[in-house]
């Protein structure tokens, strides 16, 4: 890797800039296509995204996903997409780079000043949902990828867009299925990012259903019956009383604080006159990169259980419906890190951090397989002025202008 020569950057600012207006379009028919997950119905829009990739000039290669596998993670159909271009003559040489956007998003939900599928441009901002999160990185890296062709540059190396459908479903069929699979073998990996610093780790996830189940009767003889609700709220209790304990726990790394705890389901009771014979709980338990899921887990389920413990007539079954693992930086990823920083620090003209996030995303299963990963894409200098998730999720087109300028220089310059 060498230094990026001032005209090799003003070659790719050119080549990034003459097709801006194309790349707009792009990322709007993006948009408008929907690919809600739940209920995961992916494979027409990676349909449409394999058309738009092709109409490029790139290859694509399509990977649909085994329809028990769909199935098995919560989605209807899911297809990955593949675009591969080596730079270089002879054998290969120099870093595979994968960059990994998602295309799966949130349902839109209530509150849109505009149609959520509109994609509506007013006043430099692109409406829509996906918009930010992640469908503008499929725009990023694919134009940042054609810029980098058009430099005719003599750079040594392959870049790869691995587009996938199930971030919001977890990532397992996306990016861990490519990797497991051996679809692909990158050196390093970018995922898509949603602000202006350079994302270096983030939290893990565990989410766990605690079942409930006692014996129903009549409200009017309570005492033949083994309520549900009442061990379930002592469960609560214990779970929201180990709450003070967790914000104890401090992360090191810049931007995350400390792990969380929130139960965000319950279901149950039979009606108003009848005990309840089963309660149903869904906790979401955030870890920070420091903390060991099996711990986590071992911790949370012994907590539950001592809860329960002693109530006549109670069982409790706990399952484990997610485990998203933290993102740590793993080998050579803060030398990545310190050079897409740098390079979107001259692009952007403000200072950009290294930090981490609150969230979990895929990028986790680019590092759990030991490739060097980061974070970086179009977005806005703080996350939540992208309204990811919410109503009237929003992208300022400058924004993705400058993300798809600092991918080709940085890029650029790994392969030199």
């Amino acid at each position: 890797m060498t230094d990026l020569s001032s005209s090799l950057a003003a070659t790719l600012d050119e080549a990034v800039n003459a097709r801006f207006d194309e790349e707009v379009r792009f990322l709007a028919e993006l948009v408008k296509v929907p690919s809600d997950n739940p209920p995961g119905d992916c494979a027409p829009h990676a349909v449409r995204a394999a058309e738009l990739l092709e109409a490029m000039g790139f290859a694509v290669e399509r990977h649909p996903v085994p329809a028990d596998l769909v199935r098995a993670n919560g989605m209807v159909s899911a297809t990955n997409l593949v675009v591969r271009h080596r730079f270089g003559d002879g054998p290969a040489q120099g870093p595979t780079v994968a960059l990994n956007a998602h295309g799966d998003v949130v349902p839109p939900g209530e509150g849109w000043s505009s149609d959520p599928y509109g994609a509506a441009i007013r006043d430099g901002v692109m409406y829509g949902r996906g918009v930010a999160v992640s469908k503008s990185d499929f725009a990023t890296y694919a134009f940042a990828l054609r810029a980098l062709i058009a430099s005719g540059a003599p750079l040594k190396g392959t870049i790869e867009l691995h587009l996938t459908y199930d971030e919001e479903a977890g990532g397992e069929i996306g990016p861990k299925w490519l990797l497991d699979q051996r679809i692909s073998k990158p050196d390093y990996a970018v995922s898509a990012s949603f602000a202006y610093s350079v994302v270096t780790g983030h939290n893990g996830c565990l989410h766990l259903e605690v079942q409930v189940d006692g014996k129903s009767a009549h409200a009017a003889r309570p005492d033949t019956g083994h309520d549900a609700l009442e061990a379930a709220t002592g469960i609560l209790a214990a779970l929201y009383a180990h709450r003070p304990e967790l914000a104890e726990r401090r992360s090191a790394v810049a931007g995350i604080t400390h792990p969380s705890l929130t139960v965000g389901l319950i279901q149950g009771g039979i009606n108003t006159n009848v005990v309840p014979d089963r309660v149903t709980l869904r906790l979401d338990r955030r870890m920070i990169p420091e903390e060991n899921p099996a711990e986590v887990e071992a911790e949370l389920r012994a907590l539950i259980e001592r809860a329960a413990a002693g109530r006549e007539g109670i069982r409790v079954t706990i399952r484990r419906i997610l485990l998203a693992r933290p993102f740590r930086s793993v080998g050579d990823a803060p030398r990545l890190a310190a050079l897409f920083a740098r390079h979107a620090e001259t692009v952007l003209g403000v200072p950009v951090g290294q930090t981490g996030i609150p969230l979990y995303t895929d990028a986790r299963h680019y590092s759990e397989a030991g490739i060097p990963t980061i974070l970086y894409g179009a977005g806005p200098r703080d996350l939540l002025e992208a309204n990811g998730h919410r109503a009237d999720e929003k992208l300022v087109l400058e924004d993705l202008r400058k993300a798809t300028r600092v991918v080709a220089r940085a890029l650029a310059e790994l392969l030199g």
